[in-house]
C-alpha cells in the first residue's frame, strides 16, 4: 500500500524545508535506508533517508523549492498503484492541483510554474503574495538559533550576475558570526532586497534569482508592502536609463567612486596584505599584476587612492585641520587623531547584531534567573605537577583551561542537577554533557561548545578548543558549533583575573568563573609555605540549583583538580 512521507521536522527551531536536490526520480526503486533527496533547513543541508521499500510515485516539490513542515514530500508504493486518495488528503496549492481523474505522474511530467503577470494591475490581492511559495525568491534565511536579523556584509554577486547552485551570493553579518550564504538553484540575479551594510529581517525578501524574463514587479511591491528596507532597482532598471521626453535628467554632482577590482575571495601575497593593512589600503580597490589577477607588494606600493570628501563626527568643539577625522578604506569607525587636550569628544559606533543579542539575552538571564554565587579556592600544586609530566609526553599541549574543563565534565556526571535547564513548567536533566566555553573575539563573545566533554580525552579537549577558539577569531563557527551547550565556563585567568562572577548562559543552569592561578603563602602540615591557589566562581540559577548542589559540585571539581 502506497503511503506518503511528510517534510519532517530536521531541527528544533525548523518549520520549512528547501529540497537542495533529489536522488531518487519518480519511477525509480526504493529500498530502506536509501537517500531519498537533501533537504536544506534553518541549520544545515541533511540527507534524508527513506524508512520503507516500494517505487517513487510522487515527489511534492522540486530541486529549490521549499516545503512547510509535515507537508506532502514524497509517496512511495508498488509500481503503478493510484496514489489520488493521499494526495486529496493534503491541501495542494492551485499551480501544482491534479484533476481528479488524473493519470498517476510519471517521470517526464512536471508541475507548470505560476505565472506571474509582466505588469501586474495593482489590486488588494498584492501585498498578499505568498513570498515563501515562490521559487525564484530567496528569503533571509535563520541562521542561527537566536537571530531575528541578519546584515548584509557583502555581495558576492551583482544585479545581472548568472548564479549556479553552491556560489557564495552574500556574506551575511549574524548575532554571532559572519557566514557565507550559498545559493540553492541557477539563474540569474535579478533583485537585491537590501544593499551592503544594511539589515534584514529573518525572512524578508533577501534577493531573486531567475530568468531573465521574469517578472518581479509583484514580488517587490509583495516585499515592500511589509519591509521598509529601501530595494536595489531591479536588472532592467539597473541596464535601461529613462528619459522623459527626450531629454536626460540631469544627474546631482557625483563623488568619484574607487574601482572594485576584486570581488569574493582576494588573491595577495602575505607581503602585500600586510602592507597594505599598515597602509589603510583595501584590497578590494587594488588590481592585481601576478597570476591570476594575484595582488603583491608592487601592486600596493603603486596604488593611488581616489581622494574623497572628508568626514566628521558629531563633537561639541570644531576641528583643526591638522586633528581632522583620518577614515581609511577598511576601517568601520573612524579614528580621532591628535585630539586636543582638554577638550570634550565623541563618537557613536552602530552596535553589531552580536553585540544585540548578547544584551539581550544575558539581560533577560539577569533579570529572570534568580542568581546566587560560590567561590572556592583550589590548591593547583598538584595538577601543575601533573600537567607537566602529560605536557612532556603528550603530543599536544594541555592547558589548565583543559584540566578544568574535563574535571567539571566529570563532576557534572555525579551531579546531574547542576547538568539542567529551567523550561518554566518543568525542569530538564540532562543525561548528556556537553560544556559551553566563552571566546573573546572583538565583537563580543562566543561560545562554542566541546560535546560529550566527559568522554573525551585531554587531547582531544585540547585540540578541540583550539580549534574553536581560532574559528571564532576567523569568524568561520557554524550554528552547530555553538548550540546545544548545557553548563559553561569562563575563563580570565590569562588576563590576570584572581576572581569574578558571570552571568548564566540560557539555557545552562550555572555558569563557572575560572580565575588565574596565584602564588600565596598557604598553611600545610601547621607550615607556612608558598602555593598556587585558583579560584572559581559558580554562578546558580535558584530555580533549578540550591546552595548545598552547588557546594557539592565545586567539592567533586576541587578534589579532582587536587
Amino acid at each position: 500500500m502506497a503511503e506518503a512521507i511528510d517534510m519532517p521536522r530536521l531541527s528544533d527551531t525548523m518549520t520549512e524545508g528547501v529540497i537542495a536536490s533529489w536522488h531518487k526520480n519518480v519511477g525509480d526503486t526504493v529500498k530502506k535506508g536509501d537517500i531519498l533527496a537533501d533537504i536544506e533547513t534553518d541549520k544545515a543541508t541533511m540527507e534524508l533517508e527513506s524508512y520503507k521499500d516500494g517505487v517513487l510515485l510522487h515527489r511534492g516539490a522540486e530541486n529549490g523549492m521549499k516545503l512547510q513542515v509535515n507537508d506532502l514530500l514524497a509517496i512511495i508504493g508498488k509500481q503503478g498503484e493510484d496514489v489520488s486518495a493521499i494526495l486529496a488528503k493534503y491541501t495542494v496549492a492551485p499551480s501544482a492541483s491534479i484533476e481528479k481523474d488524473a493519470a498517476p505522474i510519471t517521470p517526464k511530467e512536471k508541475a507548470e510554474p505560476a505565472i506571474i503577470p509582466a505588469n501586474p494591475q495593482p489590486t488588494k490581492q498584492t501585498a498578499a503574495i505568498d513570498l515563501a511559495s515562490i521559487e525564484e525568491v530567496v528569503l533571509m534565511p535563520r541562521l542561527s538559533d537566536t537571530m531575528t536579523e541578519g546584515v548584509i556584509a557583502s555581495w558576492h554577486k551583482k544585479i545581472g550576475d548568472p548564479v549556479k547552485k553552491g556560489d557564495v551570493l552574500a556574506d551575511i553579518e549574524t548575532d554571532k558570526a559572519t557566514m557565507e550564504l550559498e545559493s540553492y538553484k541557477n539563474g540569474i540575479l535579478l533583485y537585491l532586497g537590501a544593499n551592503a551594510g544594511e539589515k534584514i529581517v529573518v525572512n524578508d525578501l533577501l534577493c531573486i534569482i531567475g530568468d531573465k524574463d521574469f517578472a518581479i514587479d509583484s514580488i517587490v511591491a509583495a516585499a515592500k508592502g511589509g519591509n521598509t528596507n529601501a530595494a536595489q532597482p531591479s536588472v532592467a532598471e539597473s541596464v535601461n536609463a529613462v528619459e522623459v521626453n527626450n531629454e536626460k535628467p540631469v544627474a546631482p554632482a557625483v563623488v568619484e567612486q574607487p574601482l572594485v577590482e576584486n570581488e569574493g575571495r582576494i588573491l595577495a601575497s602575505p607581503l602585500a596584505k600586510k602592507m597594505a593593512e599598515e597602509k589603510g589600503i583595501d584590497l578590494r580597490y587594488v588590481k592585481g599584476s601576478a597570476d591570476n589577477g594575484r595582488i603583491v607588494k608592487t601592486d600596493v606600493e603603486n596604488y593611488k587612492p581616489i581622494p574623497q570628501p572628508a568626514t566628521t563626527v558629531q563633537t561639541n568643539v570644531a576641528i583643526a585641520p591638522n586633528e581632522a577625522i583620518v577614515p581609511t578604506p577598511n576601517e568601520t569607525k573612524p579614528a580621532l587623531v591628535n585630539a586636543p587636550a582638554g577638550e570634550e569628544s565623541y563618537e557613536d559606533v552602530p552596535v553589531s547584531q552580536m553585540r544585540k543579542i548578547i544584551a539581550k539575552r544575558l539581560a533577560e538571564s539577569k533579570f529572570t534567573a534568580p542568581h546566587f554565587y560560590l567561590t572556592m579556592s583550589i590548591d593547583m600544586d598538584n595538577s601543575i605537577d601533573s600537567r607537566n609530566k602529560i605536557n612532556e609526553l603528550s603530543p599536544v599541549k594541555i592547558s589548565f583551561n583543559d584540566l578544568v574543563l574535563k574535571a567539571v565534565a566529570v563532576a557534572l556526571k555525579q551531579h546531574p542537577k547542576v547538568n539542567s535547564s529551567w523550561l518554566g513548567d518543568k525542569i530538564r536533566i540532562n543525561h548528556h554533557v556537553n560544556i559551553g566555553v566563552a571566546v573573546a573575539v572583538e565583537e563580543g563573545l562566543l561560545v562554542p561548545v566541546v560535546r560529550f566533554a566527559d568522554t573525551k580525552s585531554l587531547s582531544q579537549i585540547a585540540v578541540e578548543v583550539k580549534n574553536y577558539a581560532q574559528k571564532a577569531k576567523d569568524k568561520k563557527l557554524q550554528p552547530t558549533d555553538w548550540e546545544g551547550n548545557t553548563f559553561t565556563i569562563s575563563n580570565l585567568g590569562m588576563f590576570g583575573i584572581d576572581q569574578f562572577t558571570a552571568i548564566i548562559n540560557p539555557p545552562d543552569a550555572c555558569i563557572l568563573a575560572i580565575g588565574g592561578i596565584s602564588k600565596i603563602p598557604v598553611v600545610k602540615n601547621g607550615q607556612v609555605v608558598p602555593g598556587n591557589v585558583m579560584k572559581v566562581t559558580l554562578s546558580c540559577d535558584h530555580r533549578v540549583v540550591d546552595g548545598a548542589t552547588g557546594a557539592a559540585f565545586l567539592q567533586t571539581v576541587k578534589s579532582l583538580l587536587e
